[in-house]
């Protein structure tokens, strides 16, 4: 698109922007400040494509033709910077060497970004991810507005890669190495305060309109950040990356197995060769990400972020918004889910038989808060919002209802009875019920279809799949409302139709009984939880038996699994009558000290470990396969999310339905 008369109008007082392009909004003013807005085409975010790159690199290319006073690179949308690269695009690809010349090409567009003549600045508001934080790196100053919507950060190792549009390099020489790898093996994201003061914004602006009064101020005063400390600096020493080095891999190696998850530790090792030279930095940086985005691993992380955001659709829009919820049952499950609304700015009312109960739940209530929160006014505010509630007062004005009240179809039909007359008649009425099937609850109810199953998990902070149950009745502005619900509260909404243990616990349960089959032949529950854990689970059965109560499994088991479990039920009867249920007494099959299992040590390559996790996962994928052929969720991909989700089975293998559909027959 340069052209002549473009280059020579250089020598004109007002100049000329290039374009017009499809991808960017560019404009020159009368200070020949170059203004550069993203604003992916038919897109409401903005993501860094092979089209989106090459356009950049013909305004870049304009740019050093002419005599600048600066450039200000941006958003045109209105809710985000970039998001990060085109992920889109990603399996188009199947050789290493064709993504790394691809990555090659977005370093060269990058560099003439970072190496203008003229001073530059990246304007941030909403998120800056992946490829678009690393694109804002490549300028003198950032600057962001200081509002809670904008977040910096390098999601790409929960995609089976590490940052390769130069992020590896450039955010360690911004904040040296230490903060930097840390940044990105955590693939957390950061709020604007909190990215100020690690160093990777500059400065910080509270209104809109200011944003671009300041990036000129920075352009026309040659601003540039101060990068890292002395002390930050000298992490990026030989000495030190290699002592720092060992650390991080082991670290990392205790959340991630390198085997399954190669990228981080690729990324470590990058920085620990070949710091101290910058070419040699982004020669490994496409090499390392071409060999890794075609790998299995990737595929199948990539397959997952794409059903994260199926089913985060679900949620839907155009539902009334919630804001009064009222929880029936302040045990675990009740109380936590109360605490968790809580969190998302809803208010809440706790009903229980007596308030020692409540108590309880509010105790644990302010522990999260103190947790998530961190300031004393914040933990308040959320308190504040959290009401004990032994009458129900709550109920007529509440916009949801939750009953979670002991599993027992009998005393959660006569709640019922009770809460449906004085429920408005728009109001969701849910059950938290586990296994119960809501043909049975709903039985004696006046209006059956407005019942539905909002089924947590435990716990419910950090378990991020909600099971919307249903029946062939339930009215569909039900399920839509529950699944905006599930949304609302910052969780992923699964529809699921009624049926015993719904999805996930279907699943899990003839899973657990195998492994206490195990416990009777007389395998150590340690090397169990190995086996399952070095096949790829994020727990070993016996540690989550435990943790989700073996009074829950035994009555799990009996309400699920078919065929002969005297023996296993014995087995989890004795833990029960001496009150060892697991976590919440501190003792089942482990100890547990600080909410900790006391678990030992046990050799990874134990040449038993494939045989035994065969053995474990055999009748969690037959039973898979059952739950797809009795339609219980909509299709395959839906029951895949749900039980990664739901279990955290294996993310490397891109869900049991997809894994299954890569073995085949074997695994019969």
């Amino acid at each position: 698109m340069i052209d002549s008369t473009t280059i020579s109008a250089a020598a004109n007082t007002q100049l000329q922007a290039p374009g017009p392009y499809q991808n960017w909004r560019v404009r020159v003013d009368a200070e020949s400040i170059l203004w550069v807005d993203c604003d992916c085409a038919e897109k409401s975010t903005n993501a860094l494509g092979e089209a989106v790159i090459a356009e950049l690199d013909d305004i870049l290319a304009w740019a050093e033709s002419v005599s600048l006073a600066g450039l200000v690179i941006g958003s045109a949308k209105t809710a985000s910077f970039i998001l990060g690269a085109d992920i889109t695009e990603f399996d188009a690809y199947n050789s290493a060497d064709t993504v790394a010349e691809k990555i090659r090409e977005g370093h060269r567009v990058f560099s003439r970004l970072e190496n203008l003549d003229c001073p530059t600045a990246a304007t941030v508001h909403g998120y800056c991810l992946g490829g678009g934080l690393e694109l804002a790196l490549c300028c003198d100053w950032i600057l962001a507005m200081n509002v809670d919507a904008t977040r910096f950060g390098f999601p790409e190792v929960k995609l089976g890669i590490f940052p390769g549009l130069g992020g590896t390099t450039r955010i360690t020489e911004r904040l040296g190495g230490a903060a930097g790898l840390e940044l990105a093996l955590t693939a957390r994201t950061l709020r604007a305060p909190a990215a100020r003061k690690l160093g990777i914004v500059d400065e910080l602006v509270d209104e809109f309109g200011s944003l671009q009064w300041y990036a000129r101020r920075a352009v026309l005063t040659g601003r540039r950040t101060r990068g890292p400390s002395r002390s930050a600096s000298l992490t990026n020493t030989s000495p030190v990356r290699r002592v720092l080095g060992r650390v991080m891999a082991r670290k990392t190696a205790a959340k991630a197995n390198p085997d399954h998850y190669p990228a981080p530790f690729e990324m470590i090792n990058l920085w620990v060769e070949h710091r101290d030279n910058r070419r040699r930095m982004f020669d490994g940086e496409a090499t390392g990400v071409g060999r890794l985005m075609v790998s299995d691993t990737a595929r199948h992380l990539r397959r997952l972020f794409f059903l994260t955001e199926r089913i985060k659709g679900l949620g839907g829009s155009g539902t009334p918004p919630v804001r009064r919820v009222h929880v029936v049952g302040a045990g675990v499950m009740g109380g936590d889910i109360a605490a968790w609304c809580v969190l998302q700015g809803m208010e809440v009312t706790l009903q229980d038989r007596e308030m020692k109960y409540i108590e309880s739940a509010l105790k644990r209530a302010r522990s999260l808060f103190k947790k998530r929160l961190k300031r004393q006014q914040a933990v308040a505010n959320a308190m504040n919002r959290l009401l004990p509630d032994l009458e129900g007062v709550g109920v007529p004005r509440a916009d949801v209802i939750i009953e979670a009240i002991v599993e027992n179809a009998d005393a959660k039909r006569e709640l019922y009875s009770v809460l449906e007359p004085r429920m408005r008649e728009d109001a969701v009425l849910a059950t938290n019920t586990s296994a119960l099937p809501l043909e049975e609850l709903a039985r004696d109810l006046l209006d059956p279809a407005r019942l539905i199953g909002l089924h947590f998990f435990n716990p419910v902070a950090k378990m991020p799949l909600v099971e919307v149950v249903h029946t062939n009745e339930t009215a569909q502005e039900r399920i839509d409302r529950g699944c905006a619900f599930a949304s609302a509260i910052n969780r992923f909404p699964l529809p699921v139709r009624s049926s015993p243990g719904f999805l996930v616990n279907r699943v899990l349960a003839p899973y657990l009984m195998e492994a206490v089959t195990l416990l009777l032949e007389g395998v150590d529950k340690d090397i169990v939880d190995a086996a399952a854990i070095r096949w790829g689970m994020p727990m070993g059965p016996v540690e989550l038996a435990d943790t989700v109560g073996l009074d829950v499994c035994r009555h799990v088991a009996q309400t699920l699994v078919t065929g002969d479990v005297d023996s296993q039920a014995a087995l989890l009867d004795k833990h029960i009558a001496s009150n060892e249920l697991g976590k919440k007494t501190g003792k089942g099959f482990y100890t547990w000290e600080k909410g900790r299992a006391n678990r030992k040590s046990v050799d990874a390559d134990n040449p038993y470990a494939d045989q035994l996790a065969e053995r474990l996962l055999k009748p969690f994928l037959a039973e898979c396969r059952a739950a797809s052929a009795d339609g219980i969720v909509a299709d395959d991909d839906l029951l895949d999310a749900g039980i990664v989700f739901g279990t955290g089975f294996a993310p490397f293998r891109g869900g049991p339905m997809h894994y299954l559909a890569g073995i085949g027959a074997s695994s019969d």
